[in-house]
């Protein structure tokens, strides 16, 4: 599904544009290909620049509560510098590179929640539109897919995922936001854990998997959160059920809590739940039932469908820009 729409800055004759990306998840890191195609309106047109831009919607926390944005997260320019002629049709090809901490959309197949973008953008006669608007649909990596399936065969079960505006301290993180993955606790740590947050921090070395834990409170205690994180390269061969139990063994009992960074300062962007309170529009808030090699993937089930995230994506991107023009 892609969203059509004629030139608005120039009027009723102009061009227009329809971006249509190669099938298939794309991965980060990766490539990201796929086809502009532009078709001339009633009159020649110089088209100076075609540019791609990635978005995402974001949610940041601020003093008066929560609320959500598009954040444009990288821009490449995959065209331009020719004359459209009147009615004529053409196609410009490209192929770009993702950055590495573009988040996950999907598991297995089955969305996420999480709402990511691709904007066109023509640059005619001096004019700027952006004309079209795809989903962009992007799976795991291998190791973050090897520790995703981990935890699913662990016990744990997925609750919701979302991005959020800000920085982890100390953390080589390069995008304004990052990718939070909340995940029910196995039957093993219910009794010490509410909920754990996941995020993976891609580069071209290796992947940072922060991971955090909503500590419940004893008789004489209050509950309290407790944080560590581990560094994995994009290839490593391990048993990982074995690697990821002893990680998540060490987030409770709180040995590595404060290692590599700040606590406050991960603490400041809100990375400890309290903000969940069951507005998500993505995947059903219940317990996860893992399942085998795809357990995580089993609190997706029944959520979003992939038609309800184009449809959303479409409805949310298209929201903004009405803004913008207002």
């Amino acid at each position: 599904m892609v969203f059509k729409r004629l030139l608005g800055s120039l009027g009723v004759g102009g061009p227009t544009v329809d971006t249509v990306l190669d099938p298939g998840p794309a991965r980060p890191g990766g490539a990201l290909s796929g086809q502009v195609h532009l078709r001339g309106g009633t009159a020649d047109f110089e088209i100076e620049h075609i540019t791609l831009e990635l978005v995402a919607r974001v949610e940041a926390e601020h003093d008066e509560g929560e609320s959500e944005g598009a954040v444009t997260f990288e821009r490449f320019t995959v065209g331009g510098g020719f004359r459209l002629a009147e009615g004529e049709e053409r196609s410009v090809p490209f192929s770009v590179t993702l950055p590495w901490e573009t988040p996950v959309t999907e598991l297995y197949g089955q969305p996420l929640g999480v709402v990511l973008g691709v904007r066109t953008e023509l640059s005619v006669a001096g004019a700027r539109d952006k004309g079209d608007l795809d989903p962009l649909t992007v799976g795991p990596l291998p190791a973050q897919e090897a520790i995703l399936e981990a935890l699913g065969q662990l016990g744990f079960g997925f609750r919701s995922a979302d991005l959020e505006y800000g920085r982890i301290g100390g953390t080589g993180q390069q995008l304004p936001f990052y990718q939070e993955i909340e995940i029910t606790p196995s039957p093993r740590y219910a009794h010490q854990v509410n909920e754990i947050e996941l995020t993976f921090l891609a580069g071209p070395a290796g992947l940072e998997v922060v991971l955090e834990a909503d500590k419940r409170g004893g008789l004489f205690s209050s509950g309290h959160d407790a944080l560590t994180r581990f560094t994995v390269g994009h290839h490593d061969s391990r048993d990982w059920n074995t690697e990821v139990d002893g990680w998540i063994r060490l987030l409770v009992e709180g040995r590595a809590a404060h290692a590599a960074y700040g606590h406050e300062d991960h603490h400041g962007h809100g990375h400890h739940g309290h903000h969940h309170d069951g507005h998500h529009s993505g995947p059903g808030m219940g317990t996860a039932v893992a399942a085998g090699a795809a357990g995580l993937a089993a609190g997706v089930v029944g959520g979003m469908v992939a038609a309800e995230v184009v449809d959303e994506v479409g409805d949310f991107f298209e929201g903004e820009e009405e803004e913008e023009e207002g």
